[in-house]
């Protein structure tokens, strides 16, 4: 596939926002880092990371259910919308609906992600090391800003169709 025909994919700039977005903020996060490895639980004291971990996971159970509920909507929408059979969203909507999905993806992996890597912490069976501390900022913050991102392309989108 030519590259000018990937660049005119419908969704390409959601797309290409997203992974963007995660490198980026995955590179400040590795780059600002100490080397490691490190503790998880707040002053080395045993059990201390767990009220954290339960805000951190329903801070993304929250967006992850406000993206899909959002996806939900926009595509079932597009049923009751269209003036034909296919129920097709118009094609500047992928962008925004491919940031919303980055978004709920990014949250399932960084709850699974800090779910084992706490529990491999607390088993002593491995070190939350730089790498792991790096990777679950970024796509903690990559679930939250794919999904601000994502709204105000919608609303820019909405709002400039007459």
């Amino acid at each position: 596939m030519p590259m000018c025909t990937l660049i005119q994919f419908p969704g390409f700039g959601g797309i290409a926002a997203s992974a963007g977005l995660f490198f980026v903020l995955w590179l400040i996060a590795r780059l600002s880092l100490p080397k490691g490895p490190f503790l998880m639980d707040p002053l080395g004291k045993e059990g201390a990371f767990l009220p954290l971990f339960s805000i951190y996971l329903d801070l993304a159970k929250f967006v992850i259910g406000l993206a899909s509920g959002s996806v939900a909507v926009l595509v079932g929408a597009a049923t009751y919308r269209s003036t034909g059979p296919t129920g097709h969203l118009l094609e500047s909507f992928a962008s925004p609906l491919y940031l919303l999905a980055a978004s709920i993806v990014c949250g399932v992996l960084f709850m699974a992600y800090e779910a084992t890597d706490y529990e491999e912490y607390r088993h002593k069976q491995g070190f939350y090391t730089r790498f792991k501390y790096s990777r679950n900022l970024a796509l903690g913050y990559s679930t939250l800003i794919c999904f601000a991102l994502g709204y105000a392309w919608l609303i820019v989108i909405v709002t400039g169709q007459h």
